[in-house]
């Protein structure tokens, strides 16, 4: 559980949310990047798509795109806001969270195993890991993003 305090010294109550920020990183063969979680993090030893809390001094933009470079060695370019997840009910979370994700195009940058991360590795449609298999419920994103890839239709999904 995380605690809060505001900047006026009370402390934060119940009902409070976060702010997150995710990257669907994909390259030119219309795939996308996951990365497993180490195993001392929560929903360890499962696949995500790099992301995290937003920092206090950024936007959802930079956000995504320093959590898309801590997470996984990569740079990445915006393409679009792809979808505001602010389901109070998001399964498999430690706390409530309004997640931003972002489609971001891989610019440069080399994979980079790190302190969050045991795996980085890149999935077209048919060898996604099953659902059981992610942390939070970033496949569902994800799967959304490949129906948008076969019938666009309009950006950003709210919901």
């Amino acid at each position: 559980m995380i605690s809060c305090v505001f900047e006026n010294g009370n402390n934060a109550t119940r009902g409070l949310r976060h702010v997150t920020v995710g990257a669907i990183a994909v390259n030119d063969d219309k795939q996308v990047l996951l990365v497993r979680r180490a195993r001392n993090m929560h929903n360890g030893g499962k696949f995500t798509i790099p992301g995290g809390l937003l920092d206090r001094d950024e936007d959802i933009a930079q956000g995504t795109l320093r959590e898309l470079k801590e997470e996984s060695g990569y740079d990445g370019e915006i393409v679009s806001l792809f979808r505001v997840n602010d389901n109070p009910n998001r399964p498999k979370e430690d706390r409530q969270n309004v997640d931003f994700i972002y489609i971001i195009k891989v610019v440069g940058g080399a994979p980079m195993i790190n302190e969050e991360v045991t795996s980085i590795l890149w999935y077209s449609k048919d060898k996604l890991p099953k659902e059981e298999e992610f942390a939070f419920d970033h496949r569902d994103s994800i799967l959304k993003y490949f129906e948008y890839l076969d019938k666009k239709f309009p950006l950003p999904i709210i919901g």
